[in-house]
């Protein structure tokens, strides 16, 4: 158990994150901060109240600054604006930077050891801009994507395969967008190659629905986004963190020349315990894929060049 996480943006993946993280009971404290006067400590308070039905003692507290959050040994960071009618890529990509910009400078001067998990979007370059700001090593900055996207890679293959989920393996990499990489090559069941089973049709189907996953909740819910399955990818990763499991997760990290990429978050499968990254493993891909990986990369740094810091 860790002593305390926090939590940036108190909106619908941060508060539900801040639950899920209670109701496991990986921290004494969960801090929610949020700009909004009043809707991290009403949440916050709201959602201590429900720990005596659901047995949980960890407590959870609001704020609108950071004074509570100081210590925190992991940081996850929500905050950030949804692309609204009208708006370029580059122009949400320069206004999150500058909401992300000021948390890491918070993150960096109350909580200067912390492990930071990125979830605002575009997620790679707000990965980055973390880094840069806070000048953690690559050790304590990852992005949260690869284990959203392959969360639902896994969904789908299991509706396909009339399958229980928890025995589809399967994993996505690359940038959180349009051009992630399902890879198809390692997907199975109960160790039974996907490919055997699945026709190509199908499979091309699964793979383009993954990459879409997103924009089908949000073409749902009409307004809003997705925050169930966000908020409970994070919180594998703490959990992994915080219980030092040593588990092999798609996360966004920093490259030094791994799968021939540098300079740039990427998804890659990372081990994940108590130091945050452990280690980037370099898992075999197909030629296709190793294509579509660099191809991803260059999306992101094409996205990094919209920023100023």
């Amino acid at each position: 158990m860790l002593n305390k996480v926090t939590v940036v943006g108190a909106g619908n993946v941060g508060a539900t994150a801040a639950q899920r993280l209670a109701e496991k009971q990986l921290a004494r404290m969960v801090v929610m901060v949020d700009v909004v006067e009043g809707l991290p400590q009403g949440k916050a308070l709201d959602q201590w109240e429900s720990g005596p039905i659901e047995g949980f003692d960890t407590r959870i507290v609001g704020s609108n600054d950071y004074l509570p959050a100081a210590g925190s040994e992991v940081v996850v960071v929500t905050a950030g604006i949804a692309r609204k009618p009208g708006m370029s890529r580059d122009d949400l990509t320069r206004t999150n930077a500058g909401i992300v910009k000021k948390v890491a400078l918070e993150i960096r001067r109350h909580c200067p050891q912390a492990i930071v998990i990125v979830v605002s979007n575009p997620l790679d370059v707000m990965c980055w801009v973390v880094r840069e700001v806070t000048g953690f090593p690559r050790e304590r900055v990852l992005g949260m994507a690869g284990v959203l996207d392959t969360a639902r890679f896994r969904a789908f293959l299991a509706e396909a395969l009339h399958a229980s989920v928890a025995d589809i393996e399967a994993m996505v990499l690359g940038g959180h967008g349009d051009t992630m990489v399902p890879v198809l090559s390692s997907a199975s069941i109960s160790g039974i190659p996907v490919t055997s089973l699945l026709d190509a049709a199908t499979l091309e189907r699964i793979v383009q629905r993954t990459r879409d996953g997103g924009a089908e909740v949000v073409a749902l819910l009409k307004t809003g986004s997705a925050f169930y399955a966000p908020s409970a990818a994070v919180v594998q990763m703490v959990e992994a963190i915080a219980l030092d499991r040593q588990r092999i997760l798609p996360c966004a990290a920093w490259l030094e020349g791994e799968y021939g990429l540098k300079g740039m978050f990427v998804g890659v499968p990372c081990k994940l315990g108590r130091r945050g990254l452990e280690a980037v493993v370099q898992i075999a891909l197909s030629q296709a894929e190793q294509a579509a990986l660099a191809n991803s990369a260059e999306h992101v740094k094409e996205t990094m060049q919209a920023v100023t810091l």
